[in-house]
Formats: structure tokens, C-alpha cells, sequence
């Protein structure tokens, strides 16, 4: 139980593998249970977290790993109509405020959000419509499925609820980067 709840400090590797890998991601904050999520990758082990002490749909969240190191800061543009959002990469203990990691923006029509990462490359998320469950799907320049959020079932085919996602992400992919999506998406949607 050691090794799922506290495992090894996690490298720069551990945010990136070639192939294709399903998360968990409970809607939860591991902390008392408050806003936030938790994220378990497919041995059980906790490899992200966001913890949001402060009210639903906070201004700011940050995304951490377990140990608690902050890998990305996400902060709600001022004076957006539309719900814009920044993520600022950390670099060790201090945040990169001179450049932006990426930059969203919420969409009302079947593209819930536009993305630009570095200020070039450009992704969406978009959400899947099937009879009012809880999916998306986050996908690149050339409409290729990055990642796919559905939720989660047990092995006999129960579904755990709504708070319980299954997240599948194509291989060679950041991690962290999709999981700061996932986090802009879910408060967005009033979840974290």
C-alpha cells in the first residue's frame, strides 16, 4: 500500500511515455475530500493531484504531483467574456510569468475550448454528447484524438459516477500538459 499511496519522486520521464496509457481521475481532492481532483495512473498510484482549498471554479488552481511540487499554474484571465484561461509551467520552485505554458478559450458551440500551447501549436477539447454523461475528448491541429475522457466503469461493467473518469492518452504525449487541460476543462465545467 506504501508504494501506491507514496511512489518514488517521479522524473521528467514519468510525465511522458511512448505508449498509449488510461488514467483515473477522480473528481476529488485527495485532501478531506474538498474541490480539486486526484489522478491514478493504471498500477493505482497516484501520479497527480490539484487541491483547490477555495470555493468551485477557483481564479487559480495549481497542478501538482504527489509529493506536492507544483508542475503548473492555472489562472482565469481577467475581463474574458468567454472564460479564458493561462497555464504558467513551473521551472523548479518559481513560475515561468514571462511566457505562458498555453492559453484557452471556452467555446459555446460543440468545441467546448480552443488551446494554444507555446503560442503555436493548437488543440481543442470538445465534449462527447452521449445521453448527459460526462466525456470529452481533446484533440490536435489535424483533429487526431489525443486524449479521450469517458466515465469510468468497474470491471462488471458499473458505472462509478460521474466524479470518476477513464482517461485514455495517445502515446508520446505530456502528461502534465494533458492533465492541465483536464483541469481548465473541469473548472470550466464547475467540477474542481
Amino acid at each position: 500500500m506504501a508504494n501506491k499511496v507514496y511512489p518514488q519522486s517521479p522524473s521528467v520521464s514519468a510525465y511522458m511515455n511512448s505508449e498509449r496509457e488510461t488514467f483515473t481521475i477522480w473528481m476529488k481532492s485527495l485532501v478531506y475530500q474538498t474541490n480539486g481532483c486526484t489522478v491514478y495512473n493504471s498500477q493505482g498510484q497516484i501520479v497527480f493531484r490539484v487541491d483547490n482549498y477555495e470555493d468551485k471554479c477557483s481564479n487559480e488552481v495549481h497542478l501538482m504531483d504527489l509529493q506536492g511540487n507544483v508542475l503548473c499554474t492555472i489562472r482565469k484571465k481577467k475581463l474574458q467574456a468567454f472564460g479564458g484561461w493561462v497555464g504558467y509551467r513551473w521551472n523548479g520552485s518559481d513560475i515561468d510569468k514571462d511566457k505562458p505554458w498555453f492559453q484557452v478559450k471556452r467555446s459555446y458551440s460543440s468545441l467546448a475550448c480552443e488551446i494554444t500551447v507555446d503560442q503555436c501549436d493548437k488543440y481543442w477539447i470538445m465534449r462527447l454528447t452521449a445521453a448527459g454523461k460526462a466525456g470529452f475528448k481533446i484533440v490536435d491541429g489535424d483533429r487526431a484524438i489525443v486524449a479521450e475522457a469517458k466515465q469510468k466503469q468497474s470491471s462488471t461493467g458499473v458505472a462509478l459516477g460521474n466524479d470518476v473518469l477513464s482517461l485514455e492518452v495517445e502515446g508520446d504525449k505530456d502528461h502534465s500538459l494533458i492533465m492541465a487541460l483536464v483541469t481548465v476543462y473541469g473548472l470550466i465545467r464547475g467540477k474542481i
